[in-house]
């Protein structure tokens, strides 16, 4: 649930800071997951004016900018800063926005510094809107109306002072969902007047001529609906732009904003029926096997008699309580508007949206259950909104079923909240929270009636009414009570460290590879050649000439194991061991690693030869393996990052360092180096891999909102291949992130799949080939459309590695 600070002012008077209120929020039961103050993280960026913008000398599409950023020389006259640009749309007079060097790029999650790009120096940076998260356009640099002040902060002047919070709810606070509930809860928390002026209702000029049936009250309590003719709609107030555009909604016509907008003030989803659309009168029914609804998204969905629909009397026009259809949704076209507020079954909205694969802002609502005293009140107000924003002459009100909820009433004794919560709140504390929850408490007894709120329907006993007066009280004054574990307290059985063994381990099994267990130590040069052989690390007493030292790794132990079994005629082997190594006498210096080799035919791929074909192990291979062990022991696999190179014992063309900045390195992978080798006594090529579990960041505590496992689009994918001429030291990785940069939600995967360099390329350049996928989500994508993607990502990747396509 997200909303603004401002739009919570609009229901609670208060002059508290925006840090206590949200620390309240958490503290109250609402928690806080996210504040976003674009005022606060854009401070840097000012406002400025390009004076000329010159061909760069070496770049055909990049150009040298003098820019009027506002700051005066000793002298005091205008001290214009050279900007190196690659913006199309880059021109003298330009009014953009400039981060000086030393400002961080929120879209680009850099620190911006002084740098020469194609041998001209560059002092700053004119920034597009993706580059300040302000939007996902990115093509050019923004353009700012010609009066914009020059040197001015940007965000102060585009109003973008109002912090965004993000609240992550509890399945059962509903009326939560809406600011107006937020609102209330912070009011009885003492952070300020809660604002709840009643709602008028509004006399109907005229009979509604649309009648309403409801077939089966079990699904749908009450439905009420109401005319309005005469409606001008087309773009809301830029009042209601800005509060749909705050929490991440486009705005689209004024009838369906005003609509999403009471979804997320009140927690009240209503839906608006084209009245020129609607044939007959409406019918609230279950769907007949067969029948189908293309909704608002665009699809169209497969309906059954376990589906709850509003049907007229051309057929199903929407599904109840999650998403209209788009054959009688309202556009600039429509003069009269139907507009309906309904309750519904929250069992039924749940199991539809589930089979319909459906997560709809009204969904999300109806299914935790609506206030049902508020269906009448919500109509009305939406119905004011509309005359007010887009004029029109209301018809009464059309109410079929249940106006009110059943009403609460619980016996409460006020020592269960001692008995529950083991603190003394006096009485009057009680009332005056309930009270200001919109609880109504009568009586003066050791028991009580306390009448619970419609808007209340997670709240059904006395343990629920604690609940209500200790989050707001306080929890944080629950003395903290010993729980009695008798004599022999209950531990966790597993250190973090043990189930990072035994995931490990898991992980290399399920990729074909054997568990060996080899010794702890190993000969003097062998420990030697593995960064060991210290002193410290010698045993006194060896039980054998060749195990003289504590092994510094666990890879010479698996190549002696790997060569034992070549020469018995295994020679396509695949071990791994997950045990301790020592670097040193102290106790931090003994660690867990997890190591592994592939040698021969023992591929990932599959294990020997086979008559379909066979795939030698390579170092891509060992990579792989050493990945799977650190996606499985819990490390950040998005911050690995590799590096080429590894220590003396790997090849240094085909190795690499896996880590987390230089300061935190995890494990190395690669092709064993000859002089290893035959230090080893080992035939090759072996390709291997060590990590140290030890080193694996431990994960963060701190909850976050589930994401789906797996999210499928209905549409075909498009995959398009580029070849790209670039210096040969450009690296593949920098042409992928370039492409994989041009649209991240399109654009699902980039591969390299060929690099040639011969006959055809200039020496000293390579052709790099990718393939590009592109996943729409929304809809299927013309060729225009794909034309367009394709040419930004030739520009992208020419703009950042300097490649041509071939």
């Amino acid at each position: 649930m997200k909303f603004t600070l401002s739009w919570l002012k609009d229901h609670l008077e208060t002059d508290e800071p925006l840090e206590k209120l949200a620390d309240k929020l958490t503290m109250i039961g609402l928690e806080v997951e996210n504040i976003e103050d674009k005022a606060k993280l854009l401070s840097p960026f000012t406002i400025a004016r390009v004076i000329s913008a010159e061909q760069h000398p070496n770049a055909d599409r990049l150009r040298v900018c003098m820019v009027e950023t506002g700051q005066k020389n000793e002298q005091g006259l205008a001290a214009p800063v050279q900007v190196v640009c690659g913006a199309p749309n880059a021109r003298a007079g330009l009014v953009s926005v400039f981060s000086a060097p030393g400002t961080f790029i929120p879209g680009k999650n850099i620190t911006l510094g002084i740098g020469t790009i194609r041998g001209v120096e560059s002092r700053g940076m004119l920034c597009s809107a993706a580059e300040l998260q302000i939007s996902e356009d990115h093509d050019g640099i923004m353009e700012l109306p010609a009066d914009a002040p020059i040197g001015a902060a940007y965000a102060q002047w585009a109003g973008l002072g109002d912090p965004v919070l993000e609240i992550n709810l509890t399945p059962n606070r509903q009326d939560c969902t809406g600011v107006h509930g937020i609102a209330r809860d912070l009011s009885a928390a003492d952070m300020g007047r809660f604002k709840d002026p009643a709602i008028r209702a509004i006399k109907g000029e005229f009979p509604c001529p649309v009648k309403v049936t409801v077939e089966d009250a079990t699904l749908c309590p009450g439905f009420a609906l109401r005319l309005v003719r005469g409606v001008k709609n087309g773009p809301s107030p830029e009042w209601l732009q800005k509060r749909l555009t705050s929490i991440g909604l486009r705005p689209i016509n004024a009838l369906v904003d005003i609509t999403n907008f009471m979804t997320y003030d009140r927690a009240r989803p209503l839906h608006v029926f084209d009245a020129a659309k609607v044939k007959g009168d409406l019918i609230v029914r279950r769907a007949r096997d067969g029948e189908t609804l293309l909704a608002l998204d665009g699809r169209t969905y497969a309906l059954d008699s376990g589906t709850c629909v509003i049907a007229d009397d051309h057929g199903v026009e929407s599904l109840a309580g999650i998403m209209g259809g788009e054959a009688s949704g309202c556009s600039e076209a429509t003069t009269d508007v139907l507009i309906e507020s309904a309750l519904w079954n929250e069992i039924n909205i749940a199991q539809t949206g589930r089979k319909l694969g459906i997560n709809s802002d009204a969904r999300y609502r109806f299914e935790r259950g609506v206030d049902p005293a508020f269906m009448v009140p919500g109509l009305e107000m939406a119905t004011r909104l509309v005359m007010e924003i887009c004029g029109g002459t209301p018809s009464e009100n059309v109410v079929v079923g249940k106006v009110f909820g059943d009403d609460r009433v619980i016996d409460f004794p006020v020592t269960e909240v001692k008995r529950l919560a083991g603190i003394d709140v006096p009485v009057a504390e009680m009332k005056r929270i309930l009270g200001h929850l919109g609880f109504m408490m009568v009586g003066s007894g050791a028991v009580v009636k306390i009448a619970v709120p419609s808007w209340r329907s997670d709240v059904h006993g006395k343990a629920d009414i604690v609940e209500e007066i200790v989050r707001i009280f306080g929890i944080d004054k629950v003395p903290m009570t010993p729980f009695e574990r008798g004599d022999a307290p209950r531990k966790p059985i597993l250190k973090p460290i043990q189930l990072r063994t035994r995931r490990a381990k898991r992980a290399l099994a399920a990729r074909g590879m054997v568990e060996a267990v080899t010794w702890s130590f190993i000969s003097r040069p062998h420990a030697e050649l593995f960064g060991g052989g210290k002193s410290e690390l010698a045993l006194a007493n060896p039980i054998a000439s060749d195990l003289s030292d504590m092994r510094p790794g666990l890879l010479p132990g698996l190549v002696a194991a790997a060569q034992a079994n070549s020469d018995r005629g295994f020679a396509d082997v695949a071990l791994f061991e997950v045990g301790q190594v020592f670097r040193g006498d102290r106790p931090e210096d003994q660690l867990i690693a997890a190591s592994g080799l592939r040698h021969g035919f023992a591929s990932s791929q599959g294990l020997g030869r086979h008559w379909s074909g066979s795939a030698v192990a390579d170092a891509l291979d060992a990579k792989a393996d050493a990945f799977a062990v650190l996606s499985a022991a819990g490390a950040p696999t998005q911050a690995l990052q590799v590096v080429p190179g590894g220590p003396d014992w790997l090849h240094p063309g085909r190795s690499g360092t896996i880590q987390i900045g230089p300061q935190n390195v995890l494990g190395y992978f690669g092709e064993l180096h000859p002089r290893a080798l035959e230090a080893l006594g080992a035939d090759g090529p072996l390709v291997a891999f060590e990590v140290i579990l030890d080193r694996i960041p431990d994960a963060k505590q701190k909850p976050t909102r589930a994401k789906p496992a797996l999210e499928l689009s209905a549409f075909q994918p498009v995959s398009r291949d580029f070849a790209f001429i670039v210096d040969r030291a450009v690296k593949a990785g920098d042409i992928v992130r370039a492409a994989q940069g041009v649209d991240k939600k399109l654009i699902t995967s980039v591969g390299v799949f060929d690099v040639y360099e011969g006959n055809g390329i200039d020496d000293g350049k390579k052709s790099v080939a990718i393939a590009v996928t592109m996943q729409p989500r929304e809809r299927t994508m013309t060729d225009q459309e794909i034309d367009a993607v394709a040419a930004k990502i030739i520009a992208e990747v020419n703009k950042k590695t300097g490649g041509v396509l071939r």
